[in-house]
């Protein structure tokens, strides 16, 4: 079999000619109605919450969970007693019942996971920032190249029932011609609120150190860095990894943005000593479709909520609070104060975050069932993660960066 199956993928291409033949490593073929066994890699307090989700959606089970923290695998059995548990994320891969994986670990090795995981035949719901850096994004999107797997990146509003009106909004004849688009996030909480204590029992006894470090520069073995990954440019890209590739990902599906012209990012750390990302910050993405977009995002004041949009056409502008509630505001009413703004036709949808993430979800296991594609397909993942990593390079050299549709890279 062995022999057979190199020379079809040496005749025909790669893994796309495994694919057509059956030989590509799969899961096994669903029916509307099949349960659907699923595996977690990384179980920490975001990964726990996409798990739990996932239990709720129907004809779901969990069966298998992979950590590097072995105090990780421990608090999963609580929730799941009897679920089979691994330090190394592959051995989990190895077992043939588990159907699809939900990825939710620190944000340097989502590529690390999701290569293996397609590679071992499971569709994937990956948490997001879906790729570190435009290198990652690359790498895993050629994995996913015929492949046959079905993907979800983790940006939860693309599921929600609201898109559909503020398509409507978004309609020429409704919003005119729009030039400016910005987005905001704020909180009143130093460090965001990601601040942890470290375990007494987080000691190299009980975690995979080199697993965890992953590509990323060696250091010796330090669990804050692991419990506050959050904090470090080794293994986060910040509140724009945390909360920018949201809104961003919103935007770019529905105005079918690619990936900017040139981004610029400053910014400080005034309230967050022990970070090395910034608390406190602004980007502006040159769009190639003539739209200004920004993002301005604080850790010392919480007055425009965790999420805000403001979308500027020259007949009207769509607002979106932090309660993903929307309102279209016609260009006469400049004058009437965002909160007030009136939706034409019928009133602006409501939509709680836990609602849409658990929307999101069985959004995944549908398409998991139906082998259509997902509302957060790799395309947009791929695209709102290298707008991210444009803006922290930006912050970084201290500089405006572009990006080379060519060859595909950050310049």
């Amino acid at each position: 079999m062995a022999s057979r199956r190199a020379f079809i993928q040496r005749a025909l291409g790669g893994s796309a000619a495994l694919a057509a033949y059956g030989l590509f490593p799969a899961s096994r073929v669903l029916g509307a109605n099949d349960r659907i066994r699923i595996g977690l890699i990384g179980a920490g307090s975001r990964g726990t919450q996409i798990f739990k989700a996932a239990m709720k959606c129907p004809n779901v089970e969990g069966v298998a969970v992979a950590d590097v923290y072995t105090r990780q695998l421990d608090a999963m059995k609580t929730i799941v007693p009897g679920i089979k548990t691994y330090q190394d994320f592959r051995r989990l891969l190895d077992d043939k019942s588990v159907d699809a994986v939900l990825i939710a670990t620190p944000q340097h090795l989502h590529a690390l996971n999701f290569i293996p995981a397609i590679q071992a035949g499971k569709d994937i719901y990956q948490e997001k920032t879906m790729a570190f850096n435009a290198n990652h994004a690359k790498r895993m999107r050629k994995a996913l190249q015929g492949s046959g797997r079905v993907v979800q990146v983790g940006i939860q509003s693309t599921s929600s029932p609201a898109i559909g009106q503020v398509r409507e909004y978004l309609k020429p004849e409704n919003i005119g011609q729009i030039t400016q688009l910005h987005g905001f996030h704020y909180r009143n909480a130093p460090y965001g609120g990601w601040k942890r204590n470290v375990p007494s029992d987080c000691t190299l006894q009980n975690v995979d150190w080199k697993a965890f470090e992953g590509e990323a520069k060696e250091h010796p073995f330090d669990p804050n860095r692991l419990i506050n990954w959050r904090f470090f440019w080794d293994y986060s890209g910040g509140n724009v990894y945390e909360n920018m590739t949201h809104q961003v990902g919103f935007w770019y599906k529905l105005l079918d943005l690619k990936i900017p012209q040139k981004v610029t990012m400053t910014g400080a750390n005034y309230i967050s000593p022990e970070m090395e990302v910034p608390d406190t910050m602004d980007v502006s993405m040159i769009q190639r479709e003539k739209i200004m977009f920004t993002w301005n995002s604080m850790f010392g004041n919480n007055i425009m909520g965790a999420g805000y949009d403001e979308v500027l056409g020259n007949k009207g502008t769509i607002l979106r609070d932090e309660n993903f509630t929307f309102r279209f505001v016609p260009q006469e009413k400049k004058s009437v104060p965002p909160n007030l703004g009136e939706a034409p036709g019928k009133p602006p949808d409501i939509i709680g975050y836990n609602e849409i993430s658990l929307m999101h979800m069985q959004n995944f296991f549908d398409c998991v069932r139906s082998r259509k594609e997902t509302n957060c397909p790799l395309d947009l993942g791929f695209r709102a993660a290298v707008a991210c990593r444009m803006a922290v390079d930006s912050y970084r050299q201290g500089r405006t960066v572009g990006w080379d549709e060519q060859k595909e890279e950050i310049v």
